[in-house]
């Protein structure tokens, strides 16, 4: 594909400074950038492209002078994903049903639905209009999945559960795994029966490997837009609200009620049967271990605000010299007390 960065500038609402006539053929990041290609930078990065290869820089409105032909907008980011998909050919399958896939009795499909070879779809589910399903997916018996979703290759929808509409699930996830209940008794583990199903809501997005339980009863429910990255564990009955993020190798644990607009950084862990307030953050590696307020930005283990982890972490570097200045002043007690008798 080929677009002037004129062109590029009236299909994302921004502004040129510099020729306009700029040639532009790809996109890529600061450093693999070259001449026919369009990167992007924000802070801290914006003096980095200033000696670029690319042949023009999208950068946010306001910046000011740049040695380089520019395009301004309010949102860098937002605006080259927008150009991605549109320098990105889409993948192309043609609707129908495999004759290598499985349909089992009493299934409900849409139209224009892709099911392609070896994958299965049980007894009474339900595949919404536009639906495609990669190789190897498993849609358990009763599950439904809603209208443009995809599901990709190994991923499983067990059943009962039901996938709203437009989600994607990425390879290799589980939604409706059984949530890990036991009962104990003179050192013997009972299993205790997982009966209810998970629940995405529309515009979801699962990423790989991940691990959504079903609820003991009732349902596990991911709100709506929230995105969740690979390597993610969500316990059973946990209810997580709309439009959160939760980054990669999180662990939330059964029972566990997360607001809306809330981010988990990676490895982030929680007790369960907790409330975790809306529109909070939580940096990477914090241990959640009892109920948090809303509008929070916490860090550490236990978590507490990133301000004092901060400080604490900065006063954790001097430790060695403060111990060191300890045995002198030890040392120096004993010698005054030996001396004053």
């Amino acid at each position: 594909m080929k677009k002037t960065l004129q062109e590029l500038a009236e299909f994302v609402g921004g502004r040129v400074a510099g020729d306009p006539s700029v040639l532009i053929q790809g996109l890529d990041n600061i450093e693999g950038a070259g001449p026919r290609d369009l990167t992007f930078a924000v802070e801290p990065h914006i003096d980095e492209a200033r000696s670029c290869k690319a042949a023009a820089v999208m950068l946010p409105e306001g910046t000011g002078d740049f040695p380089k032909p520019a395009l301004y907008v309010e949102e860098p980011r937002a605006a080259f994903a927008r150009l991605l998909e549109l320098f990105t050919p889409k993948l192309d399958f043609s609707a129908g049903v495999s004759d290598k896939a499985h349909i089992g009795e009493d299934v409900t499909l849409g139209e224009g639905v892709v099911i392609m070879p070896f994958a299965v779809v049980d007894d009474h589910a339900v595949i919404g209009d536009r639906v495609t399903l990669y190789p190897h997916t498993y849609i358990g018996q009763y599950a439904e999945v809603g209208e443009d979703s995809v599901v990709y290759s190994g991923a499983t929808v067990r059943e009962h559960c039901h996938v709203g509409r437009r989600c994607v699930i990425h390879c290799s996830a589980v939604i409706g795994s059984d949530g890990f209940g036991f009962t104990t008794k003179d050192g013997v583990h009972t299993k205790v029966p997982q009966v209810g199903n998970v629940v995405l809501e529309d515009d979801v997005e699962i990423g790989a490997h991940d691990g959504i339980d079903r609820a003991a009863m009732g349902s596990t429910v991911i709100g709506h837009g929230t995105k969740i990255d690979n390597l993610v564990h969500i316990g059973h009955n946990c209810k997580i609200g709309p439009n959160c993020l939760i980054v990669a190798q999180t662990g939330i644990s059964g029972s566990t009620i997360v607001g809306h607009n809330v981010t988990f950084g990676g490895q982030v862990g929680t007790v369960g049967h907790i409330h975790i307030g809306a529109n909070s953050v939580y940096a990477a590696r914090s241990g959640i271990i009892g109920n948090m307020p809303e509008g929070v930005f916490c860090a550490g283990f236990p978590v507490q605000p990133h301000t004092e982890w901060l400080r604490m972490q900065a006063a954790m570097k001097h430790l060695p010299e403060l111990q060191k200045k300890l045995k002198q002043m030890e040392k120096r007690l004993a010698r005054y007390e030996k001396e004053s008798g």
